[in-house]
């Protein structure tokens, strides 16, 4: 549903019109490798690529599918349908290669090559014109209303059986090209967890996650401290390369949140001065 031959899929519910030629679209220049023509300008954090969960259903933490040493491998479908992995991926007959020490046109070219890139929306069905394109961006799917409605039933206190969990999140789990296990916890505190990591991998990139976090009141906990890319090395204690936390995995780069501050914008100057009774929100 996120290239041009499925644009018009009946999962979406709104989305912003785009025609080749007469009112088109950047987005794949921004995001196809370099080696295929594109400017590969965003590389995503490894706790995004952590919380997808096994085959079997259960967290990385859990599943005794999960080996440190190959972290990829049999994992939600949805972590390569959305994601580039270094070394991994093959996109246009080729083997994605950015990562620290490569040496590939996407290493050296570009400062973020921390081994992931955004695939999602990468059609490699796609001849065209990279900067010409007229692929919709989808606004609102189908998929958002059920876990939406799911999220909204569980703040509400309502009881939460099976045929509810059937009928919202286990239909966006159970589509024939993901087919994860089906959700049986009805836990509050435990269902909370699961839905939100579910909203965090099917809707990753689509423009939800940051608005997610602010209303759930986590943004400072998600969005402080040093952030990981890919796996460089299964022998971090004795790598010396590039830096590697203690699992090997590349550091990345640290970002700084703060909280009461930062979930808001500052009012601009000229508005203040138009409007003597606005008061600057905390921290500007």
């Amino acid at each position: 549903m996120f290239w041009e031959e499925k644009e018009f899929s009946k999962e979406i519910i709104l989305s912003t019109q785009y025609q080749e030629d007469v009112y088109s679209n950047v987005l794949p220049q921004y995001l196809w490798p370099i080696m295929s023509g594109g400017w590969h300008q965003f590389c995503p954090y490894n706790n995004l690529v952590k919380v997808y969960e096994c085959i079997d259903g259960k967290t990385i933490d859990e599943s005794p599918l999960y080996d440190k040493n190959n972290p990829y491998e049999n994992r939600d479908p949805r972590l390569d349908y959305t994601i580039f992995i270094s070394d991994r991926t093959k996109f246009k007959g080729q083997i994605f290669i950015s990562r620290p020490g490569s040496g590939s046109v996407d290493d050296f070219t570009k400062y973020n090559y921390n081994g992931y890139s955004i695939k999602k929306f990468c059609d490699e069905n796609y001849n065209g014109n990279l900067m010409n394109s007229g692929c919709n961006w989808t606004l609102i799917r189908y998929a958002e209303v059920l876990l939406s409605y799911l999220e909204s039933m569980l703040e509400s206190g309502a009881a939460i059986d099976q045929a509810l969990l059937n009928s919202t999140i286990n239909k966006v789990r159970g589509r024939q090209a993901v087919q994860m296990p089906p959700v049986t916890i009805t836990d509050q505190n435990k269902l909370r967890e699961i839905v939100r990591r579910e909203r965090r991998v099917e809707f990753a990139f689509e423009g939800l996650r940051y608005y997610d976090i602010l209303r759930w009141g986590i943004a400072a906990d998600e969005l402080n401290g040093t952030f990981t890319g890919m796996k460089l090395t299964n022998d971090p204690a004795n790598y010396t390369s590039y830096k590697v936390d203690d699992e090997g995995y590349y550091i990345f780069e640290t970002k700084k949140f703060k909280k009461g501050t930062h979930e808001l914008w500052p009012i601009p100057l000229s508005e203040m001065q138009i409007n003597k009774n606005l008061v600057q929100n905390a921290g500007y």
